[in-house]
């Protein structure tokens, strides 16, 4: 961790611009953390039995429409819960390690988690449409799952740099 933040500090001698890019750089690597996290975690509750047995169950509400060729209730479950867990990480090892963060936790967590709830379920509504159709295309179940999922982690991913360099900096900081 001191190796991190003498790299920190070279970068703030050197301006603003590198800063910002070495913070992309370190939100790359958390977000390839949260990736492993999310993929890992989807991979393993697609073949939960119990999760297997809800398959054949459609699950349409709102804008959710997980049919069974999507993989039905199965796959919201996995997909949401995968995503959810990924952005637990993704938000602590950020606000700490990417931004260095010293603002409320509890009121950053909240912007935070009112921002990714929105950003969760435009995924959770793309994500049974793009396996849906991958599906269709012959692509294999497991295979479409982490096919949709990947597209919408890189939206995510886009999205979520401006919002957390603006939502996590440090209190004394200025936009």
């Amino acid at each position: 961790m001191a190796k991190l933040k003498d790299l920190d500090q070279k970068a703030e001698e050197k301006g603003s611009l590198l800063v910002t890019a070495w913070q992309f750089v370190k939100f790359i690597v958390v977000s390839l953390l949260a990736t492993v996290v999310q993929f890992g975690t989807l991979n393993i509750l697609l073949i939960v039995p119990a999760l297997r047995a809800l398959e054949t169950r459609p699950f349409q509400w709102f804008v959710f429409n997980y049919d069974v060729e999507a993989g039905g209730l199965k796959f919201f479950i996995a997909f949401n819960a995968a995503n959810i867990l990924a952005q637990i990480v993704a938000f602590f090892v950020n606000r700490k390690a990417t931004f260095g963060g010293t603002n409320s936790i509890p009121v950053t967590l909240t912007i935070y988690l009112a921002f990714t709830l929105g950003l969760i379920c435009f995924s959770a509504w793309l994500s049974p449409a793009l396996n849906a159709f991958l599906i269709g295309r012959g692509v294999a179940e497991q295979l479409a799952g982490n096919i949709a999922t990947m597209a919408c982690s890189g939206i995510q991913f886009f999205v979520y740099f401006p919002v957390n360099k603006l939502l996590m900096r440090n209190t004394a900081q200025e936009i």
